[in-house]
């Protein structure tokens, strides 16, 4: 007799169950996928680099407000503001976090999450800075795409030696809040400089009010020319570096293309474009299940150099022809 009853409360069970159903899979349409962007730099120096983000997104299949909501924290500069944000964006608990925003940016994530699967972009080998095992099986939670600003330092002051032979004192600019940065790109720059028979001055910035005293002291050391170090600071203030470089008449060098565009002498450092649709491209195959274990780290070997005619003629310098036939753009 029991045996009856279980089974005809089953069968209603049942019955109610199935009824509930629909409701239940039309309240539970699937959510969007989230991916948390974190920056150490702020938005406005990043639409370029946005747009070909997006651009890789899309080759694998997502479009920012169909399938996929992208959630941005920037820290404006201020590195030690990326702790929280990564925090932030572990709590809300993303699908991925895009650490594209320099290695500051991307140690943050790491150091935010073991799980949450992270897409770094970097100028520093990653391996070195302790982001990943080995280029080709990561191991853990992060892969990306490393380029070659910190590597390619020595051919920026080939460069600049190219331009002026006689000179025999160089500064480099670096920025002491993101050491990481720095110490991957001094020890191969000053064994380039003792090659060269060049003396290397280092000068450091990293707030308002200390260019001032960086180009003071570069006429007291009477510094032929500036390399100016990877870092996002810098990449934020490229035009007032730029302004400044001029108006001091110091031939100068960065890795960011926007530098020379906005009067800066030459620029030399990876292709932004080339490098951010890769970190987009890697998201997206995270989004779709794709296991961080078989994607290695991505080196975007894409290197342009940008040469300033204008700055030139005003800095009262004489470009050598092969300089300027290897040069990706020349700006009039």
């Amino acid at each position: 007799m029991t045996g009856h009853i279980r089974r005809r409360e089953f069968i209603t069970l049942l019955g109610g169950t199935a009824a509930a159903w629909p409701l239940a899979a039309r309240a539970q349409q699937p959510t969007m996928p989230v991916i948390g962007f974190l920056s150490s730099a702020s938005p406005n120096l990043y639409s370029d680099r946005l747009r070909t983000f997006r651009e890789g997104l899309k080759e694998a299949g997502y479009v920012a407000g169909r399938n996929v909501e992208i959630d941005y924290r920037w820290a404006e500069g201020h590195n030690d503001r990326l702790p929280a944000l990564a925090a932030e964006l572990v709590h809300r608990e993303v699908t991925v976090i895009a650490a594209a925003g320099g290695t500051p940016s991307a140690l943050a994530a790491k150091a935010a999450t073991a799980t949450i699967p992270i897409v770094f972009g970097v100028a520093v080998d990653p391996v070195e800075v302790g982001l990943v095992a080995s280029l080709n099986r990561p191991g853990g939670n992060l892969t990306g795409v490393t380029n070659l600003n910190a590597e390619v330092g020595p051919k920026r002051l080939e460069l600049l030696h190219e331009l002026l032979p006689a000179a025999t004192i160089i500064a480099v600019l670096v920025d002491p809040t993101n050491p990481t940065l720095a110490e991957a790109f001094l020890p191969d720059l000053q064994a380039a400089a003792r090659a060269l028979g060049v003396r290397l001055h280092v000068l450091q910035a990293s707030k308002e009010g200390d260019f001032d005293t960086v180009f003071a002291t570069l006429i007291q050391l009477r510094a032929s020319a500036l390399i100016i170090g990877p870092s996002t600071y810098f990449v934020a203030r490229s035009e007032q570096l730029a302004a400044l470089a001029v108006r001091h008449a110091v031939p100068t060098i960065f890795h960011y293309r926007p530098f020379a565009a906005a009067g800066g002498l030459m620029s030399y450092g990876s292709s932004e474009t080339n490098y951010y649709r890769l970190v987009g491209i890697y998201a997206g195959r995270i989004l779709k299940g794709e296991k961080l274990a078989d994607l290695p780290v991505q080196q975007a070997t894409k290197v342009e150099l940008i040469i300033n005619l204008k700055t030139a003629r005003a800095l009262g310098l004489t470009i050598p022809l092969p300089l300027i036939g290897r040069a990706d753009e020349v700006i009039e």
